[in-house]
């Protein structure tokens, strides 16, 4: 997608690839998500030391428009290898690049079983655990988390779940002003790590206990019925969904184009999923494109 800046390529002036790079996790999917990204027609470089990046992208100015998308996977090891990419980000930033950072996630849990099922050893494990290596990494990696654009929790996705969440994100022609992923989840199962914003549902009454209720889900419109007949939820609502778009506004000229944003109850499978489906078509019919995510439904 050009932007319209252009950099100096061959002795003239060429549009900008648009550039997302693709770090995170040992074991969270960083190849999945690059093959999906190739498979919608990016130009996808594994593996690429973060020096050559600011090259990568000139490369591709050079190409006439043949390749307008590149996606740069990266893993980081070591601090040589982190400063390097801050000096490449910083080129970049300086060029008036347009680009974007994904940073894929995962609970420790899921990485060790990942490790532990496939018999490998983590990268930076050394002479140590898989733990020990993973939270080595963690620590590596945690200002670059800090400046991702989208960031993505694998711990309890497939890889058609991953995938999706990519497609979701990267397969339109254009890049919408801001995209949102609205994910109910039940707070017996932990808070989700990618959230950006989080709100409790848990003021409501529960239709756990309502028996005829107890088998449905917030999907059901039995219960979507009887969360929204309950006092404060409709007011609840309406007024966060004011709130919503006052941040959003925020998010568009800080140039956020992503925001997650979770919805909890108990156990994820009433109000926050009746909730969320509300909260997603509020902001649907207002414009900023929504992606619905049950994470813990049906996981009772």
């Amino acid at each position: 997608m050009s932007t319209g800046t252009t950099i100096e390529a061959g002795g003239a002036d060429a549009p900008i690839p648009e550039l997302v790079i693709i770090s995170g996790m040992s074991g969270a999917g960083r190849s999945t998500a690059a093959k999906c990204l190739e498979d919608l027609g990016w130009f996808v470089v594994d593996n690429l030391p973060p020096a050559l990046i600011p090259t990568m992208v000139e490369l591709g100015a050079r190409s006439q428009g043949n390749v307008a998308r590149i996606a740069v996977v990266v893993d980081v090891r070591g601090r040589r290898f982190f400063d390097n990419l801050r000096e490449s980000l910083a080129d970049l930033d300086a060029k008036e690049v347009t680009r974007r950072i994904v940073f894929l996630e995962s609970s420790d849990d899921a990485l060790v079983r990942r490790f532990e099922s496939v018999r490998r050893p983590h990268p930076l494990q050394g002479d140590g655990r898989i733990v020990d290596g993973i939270a080595a990494e963690r620590d590596l990696l945690r200002e670059l988390r800090g400046d991702a654009d989208l960031v993505i929790d694998t711990s309890s996705l497939n890889v058609h779940e991953l995938r999706a969440k990519m497609d979701a994100q990267f397969a339109g022609d254009e890049e919408p002003e801001l995209r949102a992923t609205v994910m109910s989840f039940g707070y017996k199962y932990g808070l989700p790590v990618d959230a950006d914003l989080v709100v409790d549902c848990r003021f409501l009454p529960n239709p756990h206990w309502v028996p005829e209720l107890r088998p449905y889900t917030g999907l059901n419109e039995e219960v979507s019925g009887y969360v929204f007949g309950q006092p404060g939820a409709k007011e609840f609502l309406d007024q966060y969904s004011e709130l919503l778009q006052l941040i959003a506004a925020g998010y568009r000229r800080e140039g956020k184009r992503y925001v997650t944003i979770a919805v909890g109850c108990t156990g994820g499978k009433h109000r926050s999923v009746a909730m969320s489906e509300k909260l997603a078509a509020r902001l649907a019919s207002e414009g900023i494109e929504t992606v619905v995510v049950h994470r813990d439904m049906g996981r009772e």
